[in-house]
């Protein structure tokens, strides 16, 4: 393990291979869009992350996304739809020039056991990492003037910070999202295909009128709409990563979308890229066990687009960071929480089945598929309440299904939790039961990511970290009050009563970060790490500012 983690240190504190990375300062750059206006939304694309809008079809009906706070006890509601996700995250602060601007983390992705996932036993079942998250990612704050709460934003600027009644500047959510293997295809499930991870930059923007911690009213037309594109070993979009433009080609991997094996280690920097006139957020990842790279540059060249929070509209647009530093007064004026510079899991979306039944027709542009609503075995703690938050399991897949011809089959039965309810709202799924990574071999649970502390300019850590998640906003049935923190619990009320953890340990003679059931280390006191709900929480659960440890 250590033999081949040595180089990729020393290139990344270096800089060997990864220069671009350590020399790029503060711009100044007031965000801006170029030259072209106006381009209209076509009547398929992603004006709307949780696929809501009411004027244009979705080319995938659910991409993970953040989570908007709201004015409803906190939550978030569009288009009469609860809105919540359950994000667990260690964030990391710096006062440091840079440091909100240039990061990268170095990782060795997790290997899933050799036997198939097995639907049994809760908390005993042979368990594969597609079941316990569609979607760890890593993040950074960028301008965007024409996002709540839609004020001019200067790019690499603390100024933009909120503060006391100021709401901050305008601002998007970057997620570099990496998908699991098992779950193929992407375009309607959660994976690229059954063997190798990928990954892809997403741009999430609210189009709310109000301020950051109150955005409502909200454009039911394009309310969270969303940039996508796969890391690329030629940095060319698949598709068009617009909100209004893109298509089936955007969330279909091709040829030149890097392809990383398990257990491959990889190196994930984002900064603010020198680009022809001007900058824009670059996101490159070079895997050092295979010598393959790749990239993508979130510019209007590449196609990235603003949306007009009247019209819905787009306008090529260069996004870049936010902020100078990652100090801890700096995050995203409208999220469920503090985010920044975190990283994260996006949880709760997969329940194993026995049986499926429900058929319905997907389509979603040239893409036809057929899913199912109901499931049904010991994963499956009570019926579905179809009037509730949580109406069906959808969509879900059989073992097998090829999706028309388009996928190897897939794993296990089981559902995405996507579609109806935008999070597994009763609790009873893989992610809320004890089969997370609990030891560095695989069998019958997948091994952890082992994640090196994340470095910044000239190859400093970050000094203090914060654990956050926003399981808050899912906790409907508990009464749980995002605002004063009153019946709100972890782990969440559901029969596995288990919530995955952070810990740092040794590893190979390398200190590390660990997510899932780990206890070879410091595991901060499990659950308890996550601290509580409180009025300056943002209405997460959020730790106290700590120093950064060290094995």
């Amino acid at each position: 393990m250590r033999r081949r983690w040595i180089p990729a240190i020393s290139a990344l504190v270096l800089g060997a291979g990864l220069s671009v990375g350590f020399t790029s300062a503060a711009t100044g750059e007031p965000a801006r869009a170029a030259a072209t206006q106006g381009v209209k939304p076509n009547a398929i694309g992603e004006l709307d992350c949780n696929g809501l809008s009411r004027t244009q079809k979705p080319v995938k009906s659910a991409v993970p996304c953040q989570d908007p706070r709201g004015s409803w006890n906190g939550r978030f509601y569009e288009n009469g739809h609860y809105i919540g996700h359950d994000e667990p995250s260690v964030r990391f602060i710096s006062k440091q020039p840079g440091s909100g601007n240039n990061v990268t983390f170095l990782e060795r992705l997790p290997v899933d056991p050799a036997a198939l996932p097995t639907v049994a036993k809760p908390g005993h079942d042979v368990t594969h990492m597609f079941e316990l998250t569609p979607a760890p990612w890593f993040s950074i704050d960028v301008c965007d003037p024409d996002s709540t709460p839609m004020k001019p934003c200067t790019a690499e600027s603390d100024t933009n910070a909120p503060n006391g009644g100021n709401p901050g500047a305008g601002a998007a959510f970057v997620e570099l999202q990496f998908y699991p293997p098992g779950a193929a295809p992407f375009q309607d499930n959660t994976s690229c295909d059954n063997t190798h991870w990928c990954s892809a930059l997403t741009i999430d923007s609210l189009e709310c009128q109000g301020s950051g911690m109150n955005p409502e009213p909200c454009n039911p037309n394009c309310t969270e709409p969303v940039n996508f594109a796969f890391i690329a070993t030629n940095g060319v979009p698949a598709g068009p990563p617009s909100p209004q433009l893109s298509d089936n080609s955007t969330l279909t991997p091709n040829a030149h979308t890097l392809m990383m094996n398990p257990g491959d280690d990889i190196a994930v920097q984002m900064f603010n890229a020198r680009i022809p006139g001007g900058h824009a957020l670059e996101a490159r990842e070079t895997d050092f066990t295979t010598h393959q790279s790749g990239f993508m540059i979130a510019s209007a060249k590449n196609g990235f687009m603003n949306t007009d929070p009247v019209t819905c509209n787009g306008t090529p647009f260069n996004f870049q960071p936010e902020y100078n530093t990652a100090a801890a007064g700096n995050f995203l004026p409208w999220g469920f929480g503090p985010y920044m510079i975190n990283d994260q899991y996006e949880i709760g979306h997969f329940e194993p089945c026995a049986s499926l039944s429900g058929p319905q027709t997907l389509t979603q542009g040239n893409f036809t598929d057929t899913f199912y609503t109901n499931c049904a075995g010991p994963y499956e703690a009570a019926a579905d309440d179809p009037n509730g938050f949580e109406p069906d399991d959808s969509p879900c897949y059989p073992a097998g299904d090829t999706h028309g011809g388009t996928a190897a089959p897939n794993l296990v039965t089981g559902c995405d939790v996507f579609f109806d309810a935008i999070g597994d709202l009763d609790y009873d799924g893989s992610a809320y039961w004890p089969d997370w990574p609990r030891s560095l071999h695989p069998g019958p649970f997948p091994t952890p990511f082992l994640q090196l502390q994340p470095r910044t300019v000239g190859g400093r850590e970050y000094p203090q970290i914060q654990f956050v998640t926003d399981n808050s906003a899912t906790q409907l049935n508990s009464a749980c009050s995002p605002v004063t923190g009153q019946n709100c619990l972890l782990p969440p009320e559901g029969p596995g009563n288990f919530y995955p953890y952070f810990t740092q340990a040794r590893v190979g003679g390398l200190c590390v970060w660990e997510f899932g059931n780990m206890k070879n280390g410091n595991t901060f006191g499990g659950d308890k790490q996550y601290g509580s709900v409180g009025p300056d929480t943002l209405g997460a659960f959020a730790g106290p500012v700590r120093p950064n440890p060290h094995c």
